[in-house]
């Protein structure tokens, strides 16, 4: 039995592929090696993995996660899910190489993650041959959940909302700016908080106009301050992956077409066709 997974800062989606080719799907939360250890990753896992599920039997698992940048992060993920799964042979990518395998397979092309967080690269078929560092959520992370969240809470924080939004988040949320301070500034994972947020901007119908710039903008930042610094990156179509991507899809689409790129491939999760692509390569062998 093998496992594939692709683990964003929030959420982790994994799948199962049994012996008779089956697969079962279940979910955890995300482990970004920036913001948890090995021990935090080990004890979420125990808790949060399947119980039946046959941990002595995976012989191979598959991690592709956010934050997994350099060796040092990669062994952090690789050695908390061999902890748990004693009997396999770990192999952990970044997110952004799942997203270009579930994306565009061997063919090269433009591929950028829209979720909690942001990444991009330009990928040859095979590796990764271009990247410009998103900065994460303090620096960066424009076009993000987070990035959104952060202006979210800016403008509740500052009064700059409209009045009727700034009544809808406080009958929501019941925070204070008080409590928002602590929270991005005292407690743990303050990017998934800030994520957070970017539901609201979705659900707001008390002025949509807000809304929507608020989103707009944040689409513009991330093609102002990322995509457009890509050599040639107008003879790419664009292709993504990531909740908020595909959430306002409508609006990034505008965008894309402002910047003068084609639009391509925009999906949710791309954890069923990264396991369409292992199952294509142990076919193969």
């Amino acid at each position: 039995m093998i496992i594939v997974a692709d683990g964003g800062s929030t959420k982790t989606n994994w799948c199962l592929i049994q012996e008779s080719g089956s697969r079962v799907h279940f979910n955890t939360e995300g482990y970004n090696p920036f913001f948890v250890d090995i021990s935090y990753i080990v004890r979420s896992l125990k808790e949060g993995l399947p119980s039946d599920l046959p941990l002595e039997k995976i012989t191979e698992v598959n991690y592709y996660g956010a934050g997994v940048h350099g060796e040092d992060k990669a062994n952090t993920v690789s050695r908390a899910i061999k902890t748990v799964f004693a009997n396999a042979a770990v192999f952990v990518g970044h997110d952004l190489l799942a997203a270009a395998r579930a994306l565009l397979g061997h063919k090269s092309g433009f591929v950028a993650i829209l979720g909690t967080g942001t990444n991009s690269c330009i990928y040859d078929g095979k590796e990764i041959t271009h990247h410009i560092d998103s900065a994460a959520y303090i620096l960066g992370d424009e076009g993000s959940g987070c990035y959104m969240g952060k202006k979210i809470l800016t403008d509740y924080v500052r009064g700059y909302m409209p009045t009727e939004v700034h009544q809808k988040f406080w009958e929501t949320y019941h925070l204070t700016p008080d409590d928002i301070m602590e929270s991005v500034y005292m407690k743990p994972l303050a990017n998934r908080f800030c994520a957070s947020f970017s539901r609201f901007v979705y659900d707001n119908t008390v002025n949509v106009g807000y809304s929507m710039e608020v989103v707009r903008s944040s689409f513009d930042d991330f093609f102002r301050n990322l995509v457009r610094h890509y050599p040639a990156y107008r003879e790419y179509t664009f292709n993504c992956i990531g909740s908020v991507a595909y959430t306002f899809r409508n609006i990034l689409e505008e965008t894309v077409k402002e910047y003068g790129m084609k639009m391509g491939e925009i999906i949710r999760s791309p954890i069923d066709d990264l396991v369409k692509f292992h199952i294509g390569i142990r076919e193969a062998l």
